[in-house]
């Protein structure tokens, strides 16, 4: 079996972190990942602290296993989020769209192990210094907030610049991903896409129904005039706001059209006013399964593509 530095830093079977995805990854669904061996991690998204801390103490109740909260660093509610975790006694933090270093004090006194998200070289620099305990490298394979720099050509880079431990993310869906993964340096990885279609997600069934449908190029990325790119599926709304973008709307316009898009797509199934957030590898998801099958195949799966990776070397 596969186990890596990370299984040890944080106590699980399987190095496999599930996304925190917004208005998506709930305590069921981070509970079934993290009973299955892998990392399951609430998303904090744009909601209050008071709802962050109900996920926290549901969880609580639903595994004895290690789990996460991604704090988003724009929202409104960062600052609640953060002191929520402090309080429950949060084991482990990831965060992304943004900089953490306002709460690292706080979390790391509190004994909790702090995993950001890196865009860059760096920020990885600058995550290790202030200690972290690992480090989420993320290309712009993934779907929500993306970067610029594909996983292949980030997760190696920021291997090189530090000794933490590196998940690699975006653009990993199967076994074939997480032995690549490990192949650039990372010692765990962490998928979004492949988990909306667990049997535990609680999105809307149009949502699943839309990722099983989707081809190889079934994405666009918008926001880039705001200087917060997204990456979603292709669907009448994208399109729409991909237009607004470039044409002579204000951001304040922009705002309005966008508020509320995602939550239509993932509780209403709103299959033309919806934002359906999904990777580059949405094409390869082609059923849904419990989350605990999916934890424990793509590393079933890896590994005798890792046994034989050195087979092509005369």
């Amino acid at each position: 079996m596969i186990r890596t530095p990370i299984c040890d830093l944080l106590g699980i079977e399987y190095p496999v972190f599930q996304g925190g995805m917004a208005w998506i990854a709930d305590a069921k669904l981070a509970a079934a990942v993290s009973n299955g061996g892998g990392l399951g991690i609430i998303a904090a998204g744009n909601a209050p602290g008071d709802y962050v801390r109900e996920q926290v103490r549901e969880i609580k109740g639903l595994t004895d296993k290690p789990f996460g909260v991604n704090v988003m660093l724009l929202s409104p509610y960062a600052d609640q989020v953060a002191q929520v975790i402090v309080e429950e006694k949060v084991p482990i933090v990831t965060t992304g769209a943004g900089n953490p270093g306002k709460y690292m004090e706080a979390w790391l006194s509190a004994g909790v192990k702090v995993i950001p998200i890196v865009p860059s070289v760096a920020m990885t620099k600058l995550m290790t210094r202030l200690g972290a305990s690992a480090v989420i490298a993320e290309g712009g394979e993934s779907g929500g907030h993306v970067g610029d720099l594909t996983t292949m050509a980030l997760v190696p880079q920021v291997c090189d610049n530090t000794d933490l431990p590196v998940i690699a993310a975006g653009g990993i869906a199967d076994g074939r991903g997480v032995a690549a993964a490990f192949m650039l340096g990372a010692c765990g990885v962490q998928m979004g896409t492949r988990f909306l279609v667990a049997k535990e997600c609680s999105v809307h069934q149009n949502y699943k129904d839309k990722i099983l449908k989707a081809n190889d190029i079934a994405t666009m990325v918008t926001g880039k005039r705001s200087g917060h790119p997204v990456r979603s599926l292709k669907t009448p709304f994208t399109r729409e706001y991909f237009k607004l973008e470039y044409s002579q709307a204000t951001d304040e316009e922009l705002d309005k059209f966008g508020t509320g898009a995602l939550r239509k797509a993932v509780v209403d199934g709103n299959q033309r006013e919806g934002c359906f957030l999904a990777g580059q590898i949405a094409g390869m998801v082609t059923r849904e399964q419990p989350a605990a099958d999916i934890v424990r195949e793509v590393i079933e799966e890896a590994e005798p593509i890792l046994r034989g990776a050195m087979k092509w070397v005369k």
